[in-house]
């Protein structure tokens, strides 16, 4: 009679984990390049609605519904500084501003970003 059982054990012993190994990192490796790291908002806003809301990409201004202004980790003035260091043609400076925040406040950071030449500008919204 033929013992089929010695020759599963045989090659149990000899199957390794390593390719499974190899998959789950190539795998990890994989979800790492293709994620995309955002630091993120220093406050927390909800953008006003609109009828066509599209994706905003670049350099990224927070204005919070109390007027609180954030470029990184720069709070108030110090925005306006880090902003004048900005390149001319870095592309367009993004605002998320809450839909609380009074339509003046807005505008007059608005007319005082583009007096400075750090224009064009572009409002974060999302669809209504």
């Amino acid at each position: 009679m033929f013992d089929f059982g010695a020759d599963d054990r045989q090659r149990r012993q000899g199957e390794s984990i390593v390719p499974m190994i190899n998959v789950v990192f190539l795998l990890l490796i994989f979800f790492l390049m293709s994620a995309r790291l955002v630091p993120p908002a220093p406050f927390e806003t909800a953008p006003p609605q609109a009828d066509a809301a599209e994706p905003a990409t670049g350099d990224m201004l927070h204005l919070s519904a109390a007027g609180d202004l954030a470029f990184g980790d720069l709070r108030g003035e110090a925005v306006f500084a880090a902003l004048a260091a900005r390149p001319v043609g870095a592309g367009p400076l993004v605002i998320r501003a809450d839909a609380g925040v009074e339509a003046a406040a807005l505008a007059r950071i608005a007319a005082r970003l583009t007096a400075e030449g750090r224009g064009p500008l572009r409002l974060v919204t999302v669809p209504r």
